[in-house]
């Protein structure tokens, strides 16, 4: 199966590309994997002293693979959730390395929890973004929970869950979702001037300062591994998944 993420070294610098712009660099379990196993490398390479995280074909990525949603109990859901989203977003918000998101384009639903959970997220202005899990009857995964009210505010962060609004890169830099705003088609360029600063900082420092800033990760990762599977049994899970593929407005029952 061809990789689905590109890893390319420039000096200190690494940036890690996901790439399969033709499926709008769905994320999938093989590319969540890889990206977990690329920073678990990362991490131990002293060599690498920051990450930029982007997308090829001028897009972010339009968020989690829904066709590879095959689990329908609670315990297949808290295992596929065990095995995979924790350990990546450990390795993002309190691993070693700064993580700079370069987001272009499409960035939806993992899309979003990804580039929040970084250490500096830009943004191109006319990027479309949603955090669109509610739409699916989803609970938002890989720590959104956490990373948005971080960056957003409580009350913020409880519209963009509960309503899922499409907003534009303007839209996430004026809410102070994300920390830069750049025009279209400079968003990598600005990433890498970015990580490289971070770059130039004391490595050991780093690291410790990402730990420190990663308090209260661990209990909000572990509560979607517990709230997450209640809700792919439910009939507006299904209804939502086939309203998807059917590209119709679904029709919830509260069951």
């Amino acid at each position: 199966m061809p990789e689905k993420l590109l890893v390319e070294r420039d000096g200190h610098i690494v940036t890690l590309t996901f790439n399969d712009p033709h499926k709008l660099n769905v994320f999938s379990p093989q590319l969540r994997d890889e990206l977990a196993d690329a920073l678990t490398e990362l991490n131990d390479d002293p060599t690498c002293r920051a990450i930029v995280l982007t997308g090829a074909g001028g897009l972010f990525t339009a968020g989690g693979d829904i066709r590879s949603f095959k689990e329908t109990t609670p315990l297949e859901m808290r295992a596929r959730l065990e095995k995979g989203s924790s350990r990546l977003m450990r390795l993002i918000v309190a691993g070693r390395k700064p993580i700079v998101a370069a987001v272009e384009g499409t960035c939806y639903g993992a899309g979003i929890s990804l580039a929040a959970a970084c250490d500096y997220f830009v943004v191109a202005s006319d990027s479309r973004l949603c955090c669109a899990f509610m739409r699916l009857g989803f609970l938002p995964d890989l720590g959104a929970m956490w990373s948005l009210p971080r960056r957003v505010g409580l009350g913020k962060a409880k519209e963009l869950i509960a309503l899922a609004p499409e907003f534009s890169g303007r839209d996430a830099f004026d809410m102070r979702l994300a920390d830069r705003l750049v025009e279209p088609g400079r968003a990598l360029a600005e990433a890498r001037e970015v990580a490289e600063r971070f770059a130039r900082m004391p490595p050991v420092s780093m690291a410790i300062l990402k730990s420190a800033f990663s308090e209260g990760l661990d209990a909000a990762l572990q509560q979607e591994i517990d709230l997450q599977p209640v809700l792919v049994a439910t009939e507006d899970h299904a209804e939502a998944k086939a309203a998807f593929f059917e590209k119709r407005s679904p029709v919830f029952k509260g069951r």
